[in-house]
């Protein structure tokens, strides 16, 4: 009974700080996409950007496009990437739609009734442009921010819709990064605002500026939280340092070792750990012996339980004889 009401509260606050997690990612791509990209009439990548196509051209809101298609895509989603990843998308796709209507709303207020506090207002969005006249400044800001926010809900587990999901299903069954193919499925939307009204070379080129600046950032964000190292700790109270690492969750591996130099039999720990693990693993080894020999180096990629799933698929077997 203890171990169920334990492993209730684990989930619990996990799932908790997921939520917190992926919702200030939304916060920070709402802010980057409303305060940098809209205003300078910058098309983005996602179901943003083809909002904001859309709303280039015709003048419909930005939010409404994004959750109207999400709901379509969401229904394909629930099938493929199952009720726990869609429970997460769902939540994303509210909160960012409603997050991107509210920053707007806060923007126009602000410019409304502080007019001095912004230089120049684009007259078709009624938003400010933050960096005045300077385009290009917007854009690098803006495309940071966006993928910051991003990484942030992918590394939660999370995702804000659109591309997000289609890229989250291929990137369930390939080795492929989650940057790479949302530029694959965001360089139509980005190259349609071409052929809009204001649209122009100067323009599209920002567009795939921003593309590439937010990818970079969502593949850095999210890489650094997956980064994974491998202990081999030497001790004689192996077997201590082995229980205390066990009661944080984190598996153990004995090994028989015999030292070179001396012919003594000595048991070796192989610990795979989170990066940012790292330190409460120091902390544990040091408080029990402090003269333990210990090696961490960097792994490429952990595959298993409590780590990444191996997205490649299994080679089927022939039925001839």
């Amino acid at each position: 009974m203890e171990k169920v009401v334990a492993r209730f509260k684990t989930s619990f606050f996990q799932d908790f700080r997921d939520y917190v997690i992926i919702t200030t990612g939304l916060l920070l791509y709402a802010l980057g996409f409303t305060c940098f990209m809209l205003p300078y009439e910058i098309t983005t990548g996602g179901l943003a950007g083809a909002g904001a196509v859309i709303f280039y051209a015709i003048g419909f809101p930005v939010q409404y496009t994004f959750f109207l298609v999400n709901i379509i895509l969401l229904i394909f989603a629930i099938k493929i990437l199952g009720w726990r990843f869609c429970v997460k998308t769902i939540y994303a796709v509210f909160m960012l739609t409603f997050l991107l209507g509210m920053v707007q709303e806060v923007m126009i207020y602000w410019a409304t009734n502080n007019p001095g506090l912004f230089p120049a207002i684009n007259a078709k969005s009624g938003l400010p442009q933050v960096v005045k006249d300077n385009a290009f400044m917007s854009c690098i800001i803006g495309a940071a921010i966006e993928g910051i926010g991003i990484g942030m809900v992918f590394l939660s587990n999370g995702s804000t819709g659109g591309t997000d999901i289609i890229a989250s299903i291929i990137n369930k069954y390939k080795d492929v990064t989650l940057g790479q193919m949302m530029m694959l499925c965001d360089l139509i939307i980005i190259s349609s605002s071409l052929f809009l009204p204001s649209g122009n070379v100067e323009k599209l080129l920002y567009g795939y500026c921003t593309l590439i600046i937010t990818n970079l950032l969502l593949d850095y964000v999210v890489d650094r939280g997956r980064q994974s190292v491998q202990f081999l700790i030497f001790s004689r109270r192996y077997d201590e340092i082995a229980a205390a690492i066990n009661k944080t969750h984190r598996g153990v591996t004995v090994l028989n070792g015999q030292g070179w130099y001396t012919k003594e039999e000595r048991k070796v720990l192989v610990v795979l750990a989170k990066k940012r693990e790292s330190t409460n693993i120091f902390r544990i080894i040091q408080g029990i012996d402090p003269g333990a020999f210990v090696s961490q180096s960097k792994v490429i990629g952990v595959f298993g339980e409590g780590f990444d799933r191996i997205k490649v698929k299994a080679e089927k077997k022939s039925t001839e004889n």
